[in-house]
């Protein structure tokens, strides 16, 4: 029944095995996170840029956002991911779904980059992303135009996705930090159209702590969500750490009823993320978080959302470990 307490075992559909300077506390750490808080599966990528250490700053930043040092795209995060998985044991890798992301969104080089990826260890792969496209100021501090998700080097993208049945996670806002309406909306329902053989992840619902510092709270989130889940059923959400609040809990911490019935409206579409970036101490937490709105959903939602929804939307080859 809803509201009853439960103990829930999760997947986390969103983090990053290294930080923006591609480091990392180790998958050691991440297994030992992992086991302690109940998640029975990871969806694992790299960053796909690194932030500068610039000539004329004296002290390394911690973040991207830490100076205006610029940022530049970075494939060799792949390959820290890839023999951080290869390392693991045969069954604890059965855990691991990495996902590609070292390439640059604005080349249409960028899909032969990837296939090659995907020749040169055939079957470690089972997802595209996080794709950064409009990402807030990072967008702003990473070299050439801005990436857009609808722009012809992700066409060749997704076209490569639907052929080897990749998910695509993709990060790009639905507005900018000041315009109160989805300015950017187009640029995510264009590919959900054109491509309905790609599953569509969409990070943080096109959310972001940067957007909510200066809008506080999008109202159109909600109702667009609601449009697009009912019309393309390629879609679906990632409630990584920015949805859960202003979105699914009030300022008291209480559910929200408008996403809880949206998500019993659409019960196979939602999934969580903790969305953290090399560190991994408090992975548990990030997830454990949502445990008042899972509760708040019919037991059967819950459980699918925690954990089932993410490896359903792994290449099919994959899904076979689903139960375990």
């Amino acid at each position: 029944m809803p509201g009853e307490a439960r103990e829930y075992r999760f997947s986390d559909a969103h983090l990053h095995y290294v930080d923006f300077f591609q480091e990392s506390d180790g998958m050691k750490s991440l297994v030992k996170a992992m086991d302690k808080a109940n998640i029975d599966h990871v969806m694992i990528s790299g960053i796909p840029v690194a932030k500068k250490w610039h000539e004329d700053e004296p002290k390394r930043p911690r973040y991207y956002a830490g100076d205006d040092a610029g940022a530049y795209w970075y494939s060799a995060t792949d390959v820290q991911v890839a023999a951080a998985v290869k390392q693991l044991p045969a069954e604890q890798r059965k855990r691991f779904h990495p996902f590609l992301s070292g390439f640059n969104p604005n080349d249409k080089n960028s899909d032969a980059h990837i296939r090659r990826m995907l020749e040169l260890d055939p079957g470690l792969w089972q997802g595209i992303g996080e794709v950064f496209t409009r990402h807030d100021d990072l967008t702003a501090l990473i070299d050439g135009d801005t990436p857009r998700a609808n722009n012809e080097a992700m066409t060749r993208i997704y076209h490569l996705a639907a052929e080897y049945d990749l998910p695509v996670l993709l990060h790009s806002n639905i507005t900018s930090k000041r315009e109160r309406n989805p300015l950017y909306l187009q640029e995510v329902e264009e590919p959900l159209r054109n491509h309905p053989h790609v599953r569509f992840i969409w990070a943080h619902a096109g959310s972001s702590m940067e957007i909510h510092r200066h809008q506080t709270k999008m109202e159109f989130l909600l109702p667009t969500l609601d449009r697009l889940l009912g019309a393309y059923p390629n879609l679906y959400i990632d409630l990584s750490w920015s949805v859960l609040k202003p979105y699914l809990l009030d300022t008291d911490g209480k559910p929200v009823r408008r996403w809880l019935k949206l998500v019993e409206r659409y019960p196979d579409r939602f999934m969580l993320g903790s969305d953290v970036v090399g560190r991994f101490d408090g992975l548990g937490e990030y997830l454990t978080a949502y445990d008042v709105f899972l509760d708040a959903l019919p037991e059967a939602v819950a459980r699918k959302v925690a954990r089932d929804n993410f490896l359903a939307v792994l290449p099919a080859r994959h899904r076979s470990d689903r139960t375990q």
